[in-house]
């Protein structure tokens, strides 16, 4: 198979594109993508400074990467979520990226904000460890962003998280949700900052390449509170179609946006105002992240022993290189991506 751009050997196939790229020329292909996405949907301008949010993973190290390579101005957000080896290796892939670029990285860890490890607020708080983690990352990206002076946080959210993520409001016809599900969520509030996703129209698998020819080297592992999410199988779901019907997840997703996402953004009647506590965004006295906090600090006891973390799968040696690790199981196929 030859590369459409330049005749020689492709190194990658895009079958929703009908077309295939040697290695270099899907590097050029998936960064004009991406800023065209910035520039079409005007996420943010040149003299914007971008927080973007990484957690050590292909996707969101893909995206800094481009945004970098591009000029932006750039700083790297790690949220520590204090999952004991996961959150140990993903922290020093992100250290390791800014560090080889020169770029700034700011960290904060949710113990320090919420007064324990997300593996410890399910049992604080009894609540769902993936909702306390949600709400956590959400709130601690927004006050990083007010109180560095940025305008803007940029996600690594791609198109199977999106697709998938769509599936699942469409299955429960949450309105709440279909109205939010757009790549550029605008600051309604001055203490909000805006939270755009410039990898919408990039599938995982071309973001896992990206990341693979660009030598950029990221955590493999997902988390291992997400087993048995039911986003997870909305993804396998999703994935079985576009195997069958290549494309359908940009479709499916597009088609939303340009046709039926304004009919669900009616004029809220919702009134934001600043918490008592901390002054971010509520529709109450006291915002949900303050409420968090102290159900876990109600909940802590001084003699409770290590929370353990049953079947979380082995950490992979980070001495690997990356051409050495985490392809296949992005891309489920070692022929994926032929050898230049």
């Amino acid at each position: 198979m030859k590369c459409r751009k330049c005749g020689g050997r492709a190194a990658l196939e895009l079958r929703r594109h009908n077309t295939a790229f040697c290695g270099p020329d899907f590097l050029d292909f998936f960064r004009h993508h991406v800023l065209e996405v910035v520039r079409r949907w005007r996420m943010f301008e040149r003299d914007e400074s971008v927080l973007v949010a990484v957690s050590g993973g292909k996707d969101s190290l893909a995206l800094w990467d481009v945004l970098h390579g591009a000029g932006y101005r750039t700083t790297g957000l790690y949220i520590d979520l204090g999952i004991f080896e996961y959150s140990h290796a993903s922290k020093a892939r992100c250290e390791a990226f800014a560090a080889e670029r020169g770029l700034d990285l700011r960290v904060v860890a949710v113990a320090d904000e919420v007064g324990a490890a997300i593996p410890a607020v399910k049992d604080a708080t009894r609540r769902p460890t993936c909702s306390a983690c949600g709400l956590s990352k959400r709130y601690i990206m927004n006050r990083a962003a007010l109180e560095g002076g940025f305008p803007v946080v940029a996600t690594g959210h791609n198109l199977d998280d999106e697709a998938a993520t769509l599936f699942g409001s469409t299955l429960r016809w949450d309105e709440s949700a279909l109205a939010r599900q757009t790549p550029v969520l605008a600051a309604t509030h001055p203490r909000l900052a805006r939270r755009v996703k410039p990898l919408f129209r990039m599938s995982e698998r071309e973001t896992a390449a990206y990341a693979f020819l660009q030598g950029i080297d990221y955590i493999v592992e997902e988390c291992p509170f997400s087993r048995g999410a039911t986003s997870i199988a909305h993804k396998e779901l999703l994935n079985r179609l576009e195997d069958t019907s290549p494309g359908s997840k940009a479709m499916f997703l597009q088609g939303f946006l340009e046709k039926a996402l304004q009919r669900f953004q009616e004029p809220e009647a919702v009134v934001l105002v600043e918490c008592v506590r901390c002054g971010q965004t509520t529709t109450g006295e006291v915002c949900a992240f303050c409420k968090l906090r102290d159900q876990v600090k109600r909940g802590a006891r001084p003699a409770r022993g290590a929370v353990s973390l049953p079947d979380a799968p082995e950490p992979s040696d980070s001495s690997d290189p990356p051409t050495a690790r985490g392809l296949i199981s992005d891309l489920h196929a070692a022929s994926e991506i032929h050898a230049p």
